[in-house]
C-alpha cells in the first residue's frame, strides 16, 4: 500500500465544527472543517518559508517558525479523511489567530469556493501526511492548486510531511501504483509500474527542477530516489537530476530568499539527516526490467547545525560521497550509503 503516514500531535482539539450551510456550499460541499481560535478572518504581513518534514512524529520547531512567518494570522492545515488532531497542538505552539484543518473527502472540495476562499486567505499552510496519489487527484490542475500557489506567491509559509513534502517539489513520486515502492523494487527495475512521477503541481522558489524523498533511513529508501532521479532524465523531464531526501522527524527548513537550507530536527531523532543528491546526463542503464547501473550520484548530508545553498548546490558543516547503482546493487565512496 502506499504511504499512509499520519503525524503523532499533542493533545486533544477542541471543536467549533462549520454549519451544515458550509458543507453545501460549492455544488454538494465534499469537506468537513475543524477551527480553533478567532473565526473571523484576519489580514497580518507574512514571508515566505518552507517546511518539508520527512514524516514521522512532528518537530514542534516548524509551527514556531511558521507561525513567526505567517505574523500570526490564520494557519490552515489541509487533509484527507483526518480529523482535527492538528488544530490544538499547532495553535500552543504558532501564536497564531486561528488554525483551521480542511479535511477533503471528495474532489466536490477542490471547486468549492468556500474551501478555495479559506485557502488563499492563509497567512500559513500546511499539508499533512497521508497518501500524495490522493492529493495529486484531488488538486491538480483544480482552483486548490492555484490557492495553494497563492499563497506561497504572498510570500506565506508553505510546510508539508511526509505525502505534504513529496507534492512540494517541482518533480513528485505520484505514489499511483498498487503498492508503495521499495528501495529494492526501483533498483531491480526503474520501471516498475509502482514508480510513477509528475510533475509541476505547486511553484515553490527553490524546489523548481527537484524531487522530494521521505522517511529516508527509516525506510531505507535512498536507493529509490536514485531511481526517481534516473527517470527523471530517461523521460525527459530534466538533464540534471537532483533530489531532497530526508529522513523521519527531521525537517528541511528553506527560506526562499537566497534558496538556503537548514536542518531542524526532534531532540531524541539519532538520524536527523536531510541528503541533497544530484547528477546529470542519463543514467549507464535504465531500462524496463533491467537493474539500475547510474554511477557516481554525488551526495550531500546535513544535520541540525549544517546549511545548504539550493542555487549553487553546495552545503557547509555536511559531510559528502558518492553513491553508486551497479546492476541494481548500491556502492558508497565513503562505505555507507547513507
Amino acid at each position: 500500500m502506499r504511504d499512509r503516514i499520519f503525524a503523532c500531535v499533542a493533545g486533544t482539539a477542541v471543536l467549533i465544527l462549520l454549519a451544515s450551510p458550509a458543507f453545501a456550499a460549492g455544488g454538494g460541499g465534499g469537506f468537513t472543517s475543524y477551527i480553533v481560535g478567532n473565526p473571523a478572518d484576519v489580514v497580518r504581513p507574512t514571508t515566505g518559508l518552507w517546511v518539508a518534514q520527512g514524516g514521522g512524529t512532528d518537530v514542534d520547531e516548524n509551527f514556531v517558525r511558521m507561525g513567526a512567518a505567517s505574523g500570526g494570522g490564520d494557519f490552515v492545515v489541509l487533509n484527507f479523511n483526518g480529523g482535527n488532531g492538528y488544530n490544538d497542538y499547532i495553535l500552543s505552539l504558532c501564536n497564531c489567530d486561528s488554525v483551521e484543518t480542511i479535511v477533503f473527502k471528495n474532489k466536490n472540495a477542490s471547486t468549492n469556493p468556500l474551501v478555495i476562499q479559506k485557502i488563499r486567505n492563509a497567512e500559513a499552510l500546511f499539508i499533512a501526511g497521508g497518501d500524495q496519489s490522493v492529493y495529486i487527484d484531488l488538486w491538480k490542475n483544480t482552483p486548490i492548486e492555484d490557492a495553494i500557489n497563492f499563497v506561497a506567491a504572498k510570500p506565506a509559509p508553505i510546510g508539508g510531511t511526509s505525502a505534504g513534502m513529496a507534492v512540494m517539489s517541482q518533480f513528485v513520486n505520484s505514489a499511483m501504483g498498487r503498492l508503495t515502492l521499495t528501495s529494492t523494487m526501483a533498483l531491480a527495475n526503474p520501471f516498475d509500474p509502482n514508480l510513477t512521477l509528475d510533475k509541476d503541481f505547486l511553484a515553490l522558489s527553490g524546489l523548481q527542477g527537484i524531487i522530494t524523498d521521505q522517511h529516508l533511513i527509516e525506510r531505507d529508501r535512498i536507493g529509490r530516489t536514485m531511481a526517481f532521479m534516473a527517470r527523471l532524465v530517461n523521460d525527459g523531464y530534466t538533464n540534471d537530476a537532483k533530489a531532497i531526501a530526508a529522513d523521519r522527524e527531521t525537517t528541511a527548513v528553506i527560506n526562499p530568499v537566497g534558496n538556503t537550507v537548514e536542518v531542524i530536527a526532534r531532540p531524541d531523532h539519532p538520524t536527523p539527516y536531510v541528503y541533497f543528491m544530484r547528477r546529470s546526463g542519463p543514467a549507464e542503464v535504465c531500462q524496463p526490467g533491467v537493474p539500475l547501473t547510474y554511477r557516481n550520484v554525488t551526495i550531500y548530508r546535513i544535520s541540525p547545525g549544517g546549511t545548504f545553498d539550493l542555487d549553487t548546490w553546495t552545503g557547509t558543516g555536511g559531510i559528502s560521497y558518492t553513491l553508486t547503482a551497479e546492476a541494481g546493487v548500491l556502492s558508497s565512496s565513503n562505505g555507507s550509503i547513507y
